[in-house]
């Protein structure tokens, strides 16, 4: 018996099949796939998320301080003229920050070996880089995974056969998280 599904692709392609659509079940829940990618997924998928249930606490907060840039009204930065050089005023704020202990600095970058990086784009600006923001998936799986399924032993996801597709008659499902 083979270790892994082969999925008809070269090495390199079927790890990029498998990040993106990993990336993508972490990000929306759930995704519309073949069964057999759908097994292949969910090992992967569970793997990071049994990750983020066991260092979902390891971490110190230490405070720290920041230099934040002043604002006006409008949420410009305020400037000051300083030896002719119009320069930004900063005020110094605290700020409490969470610092990994080492071995969930491993797992997150264990996490970050599977994950693409995920980008938001607001509909009304679409096509403009204005308004986007990065998704951590990572900060998600610990905050927020981590803390759901921390009373689970396995089994974070589930498979639901849909049918099979008109072109090839694949079996189509849908695997999501419970």
């Amino acid at each position: 018996m083979a270790m892994y599904r082969k999925l008809g692709k070269k090495s390199d392609q079927r790890m990029a099949l498998l990040r993106n659509q990993v990336t993508q079940l972490i990000y929306h829940g759930k995704i519309e796939t073949t069964e057999a990618r759908a097994k292949e997924v969910r090992k992967i998928a569970e793997h990071l998320i049994t990750l983020a249930i066991k260092e979902k606490d390891n971490f110190d907060e230490i405070t720290v301080n920041a230099k934040v840039a002043k604002k006006d009204m409008n949420g410009k930065r305020v400037k000051a003229v300083v030896n002719g050089k119009r320069v930004t005023e900063y005020d110094t704020v605290e700020k409490k920050i969470k610092k990994d202990k080492p071995s969930r600095l491993h797992a997150r970058r264990q996490m970050l070996k599977v994950l693409y990086p995920v980008v938001e784009i607001p509909e009304d600006a679409a096509g403009k880089k204005a308004g986007t923001k990065k998704v951590d998936l990572v900060a998600k799986l610990f905050d927020e995974y981590g803390v759901k399924y921390k009373s689970r032993e396995g089994g974070y996801t589930r498979i639901i056969k849909i049918g099979e597709r008109r072109g090839d008659g694949a079996m189509k499902v849908i695997l999501e998280l419970v």
